[in-house]
């Protein structure tokens, strides 16, 4: 039996196959390849090229192989282009974890986890935010992965599909190894656009926004480190497998960083001056977000190792140093 990974060849994606064929599991990986990189691909995973939208085709992908259960990454997931395009957003999430539900029903797959966010939170009341805090997002890409839970709950009752919703905070960081990273085009996640100003790719970092209700004035945020985020999922995996029943749980450090705080922290990690420009707030970026992952470590068992902000900007930096230009071999300055 296979466990089959939609979005196996992006940032997230990648790091889980990595590591789930580490623990000896079959894994076949479909990806449209509109955000993901062939070179990520695992040479042991089975790759279907595709889009999950097309239904005839992930039929097929379930016919061919015997699909034990689903992790499901396969998302737009960018908050700026979410409130530009948000038609596209819920046709590509929704419509797309819509299709992928009915072809489980069809084939009595009965299990899945996948990457919900924190972003279905808006602007919390309560920090560390709990599981159970209202869900109010600010954005589309929010209000889309809110309506995939929701789909989920509803699946769940009438064809017995049995889901973990992940609701992460800022992934960040690389496999020790070097060989995968973050390579998003273009990027927009904080963490590699400073490594990229340390690069010279870009002549600086530019944060949006120094007049929120934070110490510095800068946006916190709960940073993650994937390999942490991705053990999560197979601990997420073991307990459906267990018979577990369906629910959410929050994925973060505990703990909050600002923008600031990680720009002069990576400033120390890779020796670079790294400059910063303030610009203006972005629409629908909230002040503070960061988890309670109690509920994932008394239930699931998850026990991060790797929540200091250095070692995640060292794994990154790492990854960033040896692919200056990502995947691709040569590339331009930005």
């Amino acid at each position: 039996m296979s466990i089959l990974v939609l979005g196996g060849a992006g940032y997230i994606g990648s790091h889980a196959v990595h590591q789930l064929i580490d623990a000896g599991e079959q894994v076949v990986i479909v990806d449209n390849l509109e955000t993901g990189h062939k070179e990520a691909l695992h040479p042991k995973a089975t790759f279907y090229q595709g889009d999950i939208r097309k239904i005839d085709f992930l039929r097929s992908v379930f016919q061919k192989e015997s699909i034990e259960s689903v992790i499901h990454f396969a998302a737009n997931s960018l908050v700026g282009e979410s409130v530009e395009k948000p038609l596209k957003y819920f046709d590509n999430n929704v419509y797309g974890t819509q299709v992928l539900l009915q072809v489980m029903a069809e084939q009595n797959v009965k299990q899945i986890v996948f990457s919900s966010t924190a972003a279905v939170y808006g602007e919390p009341k309560v920090v560390p935010i709990q599981e159970s805090e209202q869900t109010k997002p600010l954005n589309p890409y929010g209000e889309t992965k809110l309506t995939m839970e929701k789909m989920c709950h509803w699946a769940s009752q009438a064809h017995g599909i049995k889901y973990v919703s992940l609701r992460y905070f800022n992934v960040a960081g690389a496999r020790e190894s070097g060989e995968i990273g973050e390579d998003h085009r273009p990027e927009t996640h904080l963490i590699p656009i400073i490594l990229e100003a340390a690069l010279e790719k870009r002549s600086h970092v530019t944060i949006f926004g120094d007049d929120y209700h934070t110490p510095d004035g800068t946006c916190i945020r709960d940073y993650v480190h994937v390999v942490d985020l991705i053990d999560a999922h197979l601990l997420a995996l073991q307990y459906l497998r267990d018979g577990g029943d369906s629910d959410v749980f929050n994925i973060g450090s505990n703990q909050g960083f600002s923008v600031k705080e990680m720009i002069h922290a990576a400033r120390e990690v890779t020796g670079k001056e790294i400059i910063a420009k303030n610009g203006e707030r972005r629409i629908g970026d909230p002040s503070t977000l960061v988890a309670s992952s109690t509920k994932a470590k008394e239930v699931l068992g998850w026990n991060p190792t790797k929540t200091n902000a250095r070692k995640i900007l060292e794994d990154a930096w790492r990854w960033h140093v040896a692919h200056p230009y990502g995947y691709d071999k040569e590339g331009i300055k930005e």
